[in-house]
């Protein structure tokens, strides 16, 4: 089995870490292995001066990856679980979900500013998000709150931050941790705040379809429990052909031999929210998470769906 491998991957310093984490767990099973890492830009990359919502929502940070794949440039892409399509094409697969790290998103207060928890900001608050799932549980909890979009990497965004009159920004815990920000987290955000993207703080290893000698690499690094919790996830999203422009927030948790999932469909100005909860087995997580889709569109979801389709096509 030849010992060369080549990964590809964003060029974001998240990715590149994400990246970086995998080759060491690679080489750290695999002594003798070869690892060469290609930066690949993608769509999302490239176009930073709009929201995610206004540029379209399926594959913006993995379509040039795939491409790579399945024209043999690379033998494996690095994702942030989140940012990968429900289907992806027929000649390439999940070759492994790493171990998840926290799932929760993070309040980060502006450090000149007196209230530092979400929970304690002054009425008018600013606060500042890229995404439209954030968006509508934080008008859901607090209408009075003001929004400001936010794009780039993490440092850009600190730095806007420190540089702006907003009170504080709203971001995924995994990557602030991982990039070494831990001590700007002012709060952590309870799922019963935000309930955080599909397969928010997960790892996926993505490969060509029957890839057998990256399989073998691969198998090792796989984290069974992570799977099926994301896999519950997932199997909603895609029930409800959900994407970055619908604002749908979605959380499994194993317990045991069962599989809590818990998700939420929101209106853009938060003002209607349908929330709902499941637990079945671990060997049904798929099924689970249709069924909380279902019942999630008997119950108003499918009403909020259809409108916000209609505006972001219009």
């Amino acid at each position: 089995m030849s010992s060369k491998v080549c990964i590809g991957t964003r060029g974001s310093e998240l990715a590149l870490w994400q990246t970086h984490h995998v080759k060491a767990l690679l080489e750290k099973s695999f002594p003798d292995i070869i690892i060469d890492i290609q930066t690949i830009k993608t769509t999302g990359d490239k176009i930073l001066d709009a929201p995610l919502a206004k540029i379209g929502d399926k594959g913006l940070f993995t379509k040039e990856l795939e491409t790579a794949l399945l024209e043999e440039r690379i033998d494996l892409a690095v994702h942030s679980f989140k940012d990968v399509p429900t289907a992806i094409h027929k000649d390439l697969a999940i070759g492994a979900v790493l171990e998840r790290e926290d799932i929760h998103d993070v309040f980060i207060g502006h450090p000149k500013k007196p209230s530092q928890l979400f929970t304690t900001l002054p009425r008018n608050a600013i606060i500042a998000t890229g995404s439209l799932r954030r968006v509508c549980q934080i008008l859901n909890t607090r209408h009075d709150i003001q929004i400001v979009d936010i794009r780039g990497n993490l440092n850009t965004r600190f730095k806007k931050l420190d540089e702006s009159n907003w009170d504080g920004m709203i971001l995924a815990k995994a990557g602030v941790t991982r990039l070494g920000w831990a001590e700007r987290i002012t709060e952590i955000l309870s799922c019963e705040i935000m309930l955080p993207a599909v397969g928010q703080g997960a790892l996926a290893l993505e490969i060509r379809n029957g890839d057998k000698r990256i399989e073998q690499f691969l198998h090792s690094l796989h984290h069974l429990p992570t799977a099926l919790t994301v896999s519950a996830e997932r199997s909603l999203l895609r029930h409800l052909e959900g994407g970055c422009q619908i604002p749908i927030g979605a959380c499994a948790q194993l317990q045991g031999n069962e599989i809590r999932l818990d998700a939420v469909i929101g209106s853009l100005d938060g003002k209607r929210m349908v929330k709902g909860s499941r637990s079945g087995s671990h060997t049904n997580a798929e099924r689970l998470g249709i069924e909380l889709a279902e019942d999630l569109l008997k119950r108003g979801g499918k009403d909020i769906l259809d409108e916000i389709r209609q505006k972001t096509t219009s």
